[in-house]
């Protein structure tokens, strides 16, 4: 009589865990969790929130060495926390840029010039991207997901991605006219208003089109190319 041995056990049928689906880099979650989720928003706006009431009381280098001082709290708060810094750490550094812009310009709303003219840089190269039919929403999609240039093959897909870009050309523009006709009329207070106002809700709204914009690409190519 032969005794069964557990190695001779047939194991064929045993199931393979399936490869967990590859995450989509404009996927909404993801983005908001790149951005330090919900405390890593509002931590964002802080510095704005201390450097205007601080500058309309005691003036410009107290007001520039307060927002630089909240950035500093919230990157040291994120490392005792064990939190992802690198939202931190890029937003500090945007507030020492924007700080030392507004110290040079002798005024508080010089602190806004920086993200204005970066607005104005973005809407031309996403605008330029999408004349050329080269849309930058689909060779990022491409270069994150790792999908290379197939879905330039699919002319639905390139008008996809140009739906995608353009939405971020007129978040870009938007943010450049509204802010940069406020820094003309001197209303600082508002600059600082609008920078929390236009960045998360209408970041939100371009991610979502994107979103979209992707998930309708994703039906369009071959299995394989995904």
């Amino acid at each position: 009589m032969s005794s069964a041995h557990p190695e001779d056990t047939d194991t064929s049928s045993e199931e393979t865990p399936a490869e967990p689906e590859a995450t989509n880099p404009f996927d909404p979650r993801v983005l908001l969790d790149q951005m330090g989720g919900l405390s890593g928003l509002i931590y964002s706006a802080a510095p704005v929130v201390v450097l205007v009431p601080v500058n309309s009381r005691f003036g410009l280098v107290p007001a520039v060495g307060a927002a630089l001082g909240v950035a500093l709290l919230v990157l040291i708060w994120r490392v005792i926390r064990g939190e992802s810094t690198q939202p931190a750490v890029s937003g500090f550094v945007g507030v020492g840029i924007s700080a030392l812009i507004a110290y040079l310009v002798g005024s508080a709303k010089g602190y806004f010039l920086f993200g204005i003219w970066v607005s104005l840089a973005w809407a031309v190269v996403f605008a330029a991207s999408v004349l050329v039919r080269r849309p930058v929403v689909g060779y990022i999609w491409g270069w994150l997901g790792g999908h290379g240039r197939d879905w330039r093959t699919q002319p639905r897909a390139v008008r996809a991605f140009d739906i995608a870009t353009l939405t971020w050309v007129a978040v870009f523009a938007a943010r450049f006219v509204v802010q940069r006709y406020l820094y003309g009329a001197d209303e600082t207070g508002w600059l600082g208003f609008a920078r929390i106002a236009m960045g998360v809700p209408l970041t939100a709204v371009a991610a979502l089109v994107t979103y979209l914009a992707v998930r309708s690409v994703r039906r369009l190519l071959p299995p394989a190319a995904d």
